[in-house]
C-alpha cells in the first residue's frame, strides 16, 4: 500500500507518535523523512541536525578510533575536536609559535564553547541513563550485542540534541529504569521528536500528538496515546456507520439499474446514469482498512522427546578478562517453561547463544535430551538473511511444502506479495513475525526466546502469546515484558549471572521489566 498526498508539519517542542499495525509503512516513512530514503513524490524540508534511530543500526558505528564512546561522542564532532587539539598541543610542544599557540588557543575556545571538557561525563551519564554498563563504551562499538548498539546509537542521538529527532522503536532492550530515564529525557527535549513505538506508555507520557497510519492513508489526531485511543474508536465506528450507508446505496442503486436496463431507450438512459452515480460512490467508498485485526495463530504440536529436554552442567562463559557467568546448572524438562532472569549485562543473551552453539562455552557441558530438537529466536533476527526472498528464508528452516510455508507465513499475517520480498527490507515487526515462522517450520520441541515481543504490534503480541502459552514444547524464554511472561505462565525461573534456579511466584512478575 503506497502512501499518497500526505501532508504535515512538526515544530519546535512537538512531540509526535506514528502508530500503526505492522507492516503498515511508518518505518518506510520515517526512512523517508529521515533522508535515508528518497520519497516517491513530493517534498521532505528538514532542519539540518536531525537524529535518526533506526531499528538495525549499523554494525561499524562512527567515531575516530571505532570505540562505542567515540561514536557518542561524534554525534557532536567531539571526538574529531578532541584530535585536533591534541595535535595542535603537540605543534606547541614542539614550536610555541605565536602563530602555533593562536591555532591551539582558537581551537580550545571552540572545543570548550562545544561543551567538550564535559562531554565524556555527560555521555557517561547518558549511557548509564539508558542502561549500557559504563565498560562497554571503551570497547569497540563492532563489539557490542545488537541491543547495545542500538543503546549507543540512542545515546548518540541524545547527546548529539539537534532540531530533530526521529526514534522507531527506541525502548526495545531497555529496562523499565532506562525507559523512565528516557520518558523524563524526551518529555523536557525542546527540538520536534517524531517517534515509533509499541510502548503505550513511552506515547501516553511524552506524546502531543498522534499520526496514524493504515491502508496509504494518515490522520492526525492531537492529545495524548489514550485521548487517541478514544478519539479513533469514535472514528472507526463513525466510518463504520457510512460504510454500511454507502454499500448499501450501491446494492439499491446497482439492482435498480439492473431492472432498466434492457427495457425502453429512456429507462436504458435512465440506468447509466444510475451507473454512473454507482462507479462515483464506489470511487469515495470509506475503506475501513485492516486496522487491529486479529490475528490467530496456532502452533503444531511437537514432536515427541525424553523426558528431559536440556541438561547444563557448570557453563562458563568470558571475553577475556570479564567473566559473564560461571557454574551455571539446570535442566529443563518435557513442556517445561524456564525464565531466565537478570539486569542489563547479566548474561542472558550470552547463555542462550551459548546453549544454541553460536558461542563456546569456556567451561561446562550442554546437552540435548533424547529426540530433542531446539530452535532459537536471536533477539536481532541474525537467522533472516538480507536480499533474499521471505519465502527462501523460512524454506532453509523447513523441509516442509510450498503451500504449508505459504499458509504459516499467511498465519503470522505475511500474506499475499510480501512472501516473495526481500526479507532486508521487512519492518521490525514483520521481521519479527518471519523469525518466528521460521521457528515454527522447524518444528522443534525446545525453543530459546530471546525477546520475541519486541517490534510487535499489540493485537500480534497477544495472538503470539496465546499460541506459545497452548503449545506444549519446551521453552527458554528471556523478556522484558511482563504481561508476555504472565500469559505464558513459567514453570521455573533462572536467576543469572548467579544460576540460581526456583519456582515461579506471580509475586516475581515485578521483575521481568527490571531484568
Amino acid at each position: 500500500m503506497t502512501l499518497t498526498d500526505a501532508s504535515f508539519s512538526l515544530h519546535a517542542g512537538d512531540k509526535v507518535g506514528l502508530v500503526g499495525r505492522n507492516g503498515a509503512g511508518k518505518t518506510s516513512l520515517l526512512r523517508v523523512l529521515a533522508g535515508t530514503n528518497p520519497p516517491a513524490q513530493g517534498v521532505v524540508l528538514r532542519p539540518e541536525s536531525v537524529g535518526f534511530l533506526p531499528q538495525d543500526p549499523p554494525a561499524r558505528g562512527a567515531g575516530l578510533d571505532g570505540t562505542a564512546l567515540a561514536h557518542v561522542l561524534s554525534g557532536r564532532g567531539l571526538d574529531t575536536a578532541t584530535r585536533r587539539l591534541e595535535e595542535l598541543r603537540t605543534k606547541v610542544d614542539v614550536d610555541p609559535s605565536a602563530r602555533n599557540v593562536k591555532a591551539y588557543g582558537n581551537a580550545e575556545d571552540a572545543f570548550s564553547s562545544a561543551g567538550g571538557y564535559a562531554a565524556e561525563s555527560e555521555v557517561r551519564r547518558i549511557v548509564a541513563g539508558l542502561g549500557l554498563p559504563p565498560d562497554r563504551l571503551d570497547l569497540p562499538i563492532s563489539a557490542l550485542s545488537g541491543g547495545e548498539r542500538r543503546r549507543a546509537e540512542l545515546a548518540r542521538i541524545l547527546f548529539a540534541g539537534g532540531d530533530l529527532m526521529l526514534l522507531d522503536e527506541p525502548t526495545n532492550h531497555l529496562d523499565v529504569d532506562a525507559k523512565a530515564w528516557l520518558m523524563s529525557f524526551l518529555r523536557t527535549y525542546r527540538g520536534s521528536l517524531l517517534v515509533i513505538s509499541h510502548d503505550l506508555a513511552l506515547l501516553d507520557q511524552a506524546i502531543t500528538r498522534v499520526l496514524h497510519l493504515d491502508e496509504g492513508e494518515l490522520i492526525e489526531y492531537r492529545g495524548t496515546y489514550s485521548k487517541y485511543l478514544v478519539a479513533r474508536k469514535a472514528d472507526e465506528e463513525r466510518r463504520a456507520k457510512i460504510a454500511v450507508r454507502q454499500e448499501s446505496e450501491i446494492r439499491r442503486l446497482s439492482t435498480l439499474a439492473d431492472s432498466m436496463r434492457h427495457q425502453t431507450a429512456k429507462r436504458a438512459r435512465v440506468a447509466k446514469t444510475l451507473d454512473r452515480r454507482v462507479d462515483k460512490l464506489d470511487a469515495n467508498r470509506i475503506d475501513l482498512g485492516k486496522g487491529d485485526r486479529t490475528m490467530r495463530v496456532k502452533l503444531p504440536e511437537p514432536p515427541h522427546s525424553g523426558r528431559v529436554a536440556l541438561e547444563v552442567v557448570d557453563l562458563a562463559k568470558a571475553f577475556g578478562p570479564k567473566v559473564v557467568f560461571e557454574d551455571v546448572s539446570f535442566q529443563v524438562g518435557r513442556g517445561e517453561r524456564l525464565l531466565v532472569l537478570g539486569l542489563n549485562g547479566a548474561g542472558k543473551t550470552t547463555l542462550l547463544r551459548s546453549l544454541v552453539g553460536e558461542l563456546t562455552p569456556d567451561l561446562g557441558e550442554v546437552q540435548l535430551g533424547h529426540q530433542v530438537s531446539m530452535g532459537y529466536y536471536a533477539q536481532e533476527h541474525e537467522g533472516i538473511t538480507a536480499g533474499r526472498p521471505v519465502m527462501e528464508n523460512i524454506r532453509d528452516a523447513s523441509g516442509e511444502g510450498e503451500q504449508f510455508l505459504r499458509s504459516l507465513l499467511g498465519m503470522f499475517g505475511l500474506r499475499g506479495e510480501l512472501a516473495f520480498q526481500d526479507a532486508g527490507t521487512l519492518s521490525g515487526g514483520e521481521k519479527t513475525k518471519l523469525a518466528l515462522a521460521m521457528l515454527v517450520a522447524g518444528r522443534h520441541n525446545l525453543v530459546l526466546l530471546d525477546e520475541p515481543t519486541n517490534n510487535l504490534d499489540p493485537p500480534s503480541r497477544t495472538a503470539i502469546g496465546n499460541a506459545l502459552r497452548e503449545w506444549k514444547g519446551a521453552m527458554v524464554l528471556v523478556s522484558h515484558d511482563p504481561d508476555f511472561v504472565a500469559e505464558l505462565a513459567p514453570n521455573r525461573v533462572l536467576m543469572m549471572p548467579e544460576g540460581i534456579v526456583d519456582y515461579w511466584s506471580d509475586d516475581l512478575i515485578d521483575l521481568v521489566e527490571l531484568a
